[in-house]
């Protein structure tokens, strides 16, 4: 059967952003192999090489062309989609006549008439509740009647809601009138505050793996011996990195009831998915058994039944100083990633002393500073004497070491923690069919990315042990 207007307008986008990402695919595909011939130092391409750049411009300017006849049809679909509107607005036009019009309580009201519930009359919907039960039990007239209006008022302002999957139970805090749903408490999640900071690149358009080529084995110089006697000489080397790129990804079926008799179903289940595959992908930053953070990082043990800040300080500047070794004038250490609670319990710390040398605009008689105005993922939460900004994650592990109680703190240079992610995603499935006999809609979010910390050894650090333990306050 055929779409509405909108249905199609819809698929019509959609194929226009097939377009354009066709022709961006061949872009990058292009100057891959130029920066592959760059970087063998060849003057020319190879053959096939050659022929490959002769077909994808081939396929680019298509591309072009196919952007141009879409956008062309999407400008007629929405000229007719404009032509409806015009329609409709003038059917709703009325004219005056000699009949008898409607009691005053037999009309609904909307625009700049007051609702039937209204949230300075009934903050609580506690009247809402009220007429859902006197009309469910006792099928009470005037109850039915303001139920009535209210449904007129919802068809006229939020169409959109009713025209469009979890069960209807599973939102009953949601089929209410539109200002009860502000209240609603979405589920905490852990998000990426790691992810955020790191330095992030564009995923390639194509393939499953992302490489990088690691110089192992550098050139060498050293004094000439003699005049005219042979200088010292190295053959360079490189070992290829490759990294596989991962997916992270959602679902939830939810009724089609709940979507037709709620109000921002779609909405609020959406922002959980983004949450959820935004936790699981920093998550695996940290977590993954072998390429995460805490599986690359160089450890500093710091063993202490009864720790204190001015301890676990220096353990802090230890772990900078691995970094920079490792990574010289290659990088330099930026930021120390810790669970909420050791930043608080780091806050909490009484000192009578302070660093020899600061390296930050710290106050007189202060350890560190806080950024006031910084809550949980929403940038640093503060600086170190050292200059490294504090990021708090509680993606990082809690049930650490013999006694499972304990977490761990990173010092990280930002430039050498690289991800690679979609720069539309996540991206978003709404799959009718799919569902469409048990009156379902599948709702899906997923990401593409892929990740390294390992560029250079032991460019990562971290100090982990029993003084770091869960923290008494």
């Amino acid at each position: 059967m055929p779409g509405t207007i909108d249905d199609l307008i819809a698929s019509i986008e959609v194929e226009l952003a097939a377009a354009h990402k066709r022709g961006k695919k061949c872009g990058a595909e292009i100057q891959l192999i130029l920066d592959k011939a760059q970087q063998d130092g060849r003057s020319n391409l190879e053959p096939e090489e050659d022929q490959r750049i002769t077909e994808l411009f081939a396929a680019r300017d298509q591309s072009k062309s196919d952007v141009k006849g879409i956008e062309n049809k999407l400008a007629n679909a929405n000229k007719i989609r404009t032509e409806e509107m015009e329609r409709a607005a003038e059917a709703k036009k009325q004219t005056p006549t000699e009949a008898r019009r409607p009691a005053y309580d037999q009309v609904a009201r909307v625009g700049q008439e007051e609702r039937t519930y209204r949230k300075d009359q009934d903050p609580n919907g506690k009247g809402f509740l009220m007429d859902v039960s006197r009309q469910f039990l006792y099928q009470d007239v005037e109850a039915s009647s303001r139920l009535s209006r209210h449904m007129q008022e919802e068809r006229v302002e939020r169409a959109e809601y009713l025209q469009r999957a979890t069960g209807t139970s599973a939102f009953s805090g949601l089929t209410v009138p539109q200002y009860l749903t502000d209240l609603y408490a979405p589920k905490t999640a852990n998000l990426r505050p790691f992810a955020d900071i790191c330095n992030r690149h564009q995923l390639p358009a194509e393939g499953m793996s992302v490489n990088i080529s690691r110089i192992t084995t550098g050139t060498s110089a050293d004094n000439q011996a003699n005049e005219n006697a042979a200088v010292a000489e190295q053959d360079m080397d490189d070992t290829l990195l490759t990294i596989p790129i991962k997916t992270a990804a959602g679902q939830q079926t939810v009724s089609r009831q709940a979507i037709d008799r709620g109000t921002g179903i779609e909405d609020v289940t959406m922002q959980d998915l983004f949450n959820r595959v935004a936790t699981v992908l920093d998550n695996t930053l940290i977590n993954e058994g072998t390429t995460g953070l805490s599986a690359v990082a160089q450890a500093t043990s710091y063993t202490d039944a009864t720790p204190t800040g001015a301890e676990l300080y220096p353990k802090i500047l230890g772990a900078a100083a691995g970094v920079e070794a490792a990574l010289l004038a290659m990088g330099k250490p930026t930021h120390a990633v810790m669970s909420s609670r050791r930043w608080y319990w780091l806050s909490s710390q009484m000192s009578s002393v302070w660093p020899m040398i600061n390296w930050s605009n710290l106050p007189v008689q202060a350890a560190g500073t806080a950024n006031a105005q910084s809550s949980y993922a929403s940038g640093p939460r503060g600086v170190l004497p050292c200059g490294l900004e504090v990021v708090v994650d509680n993606n990082i592990a809690t049930n650490l070491g013999a006694g499972t109680n304990e977490d761990e703190v990173f010092v990280v240079p930002q430039d050498e923690c690289h991800l690679w992610e979609d720069g539309e995603a996540p991206l978003f499935i709404r799959a009718e069919q799919a569902k469409a006999a048990s009156l379902g809609v599948l709702l899906v979010a997923y990401k593409y990315y892929a990740y390294t910390f390992g560029r250079y050894a032991n460019g990562m650090q971290k100090i982990g042990g029993t003084g770091l333990a869960a923290p008494t306050f």
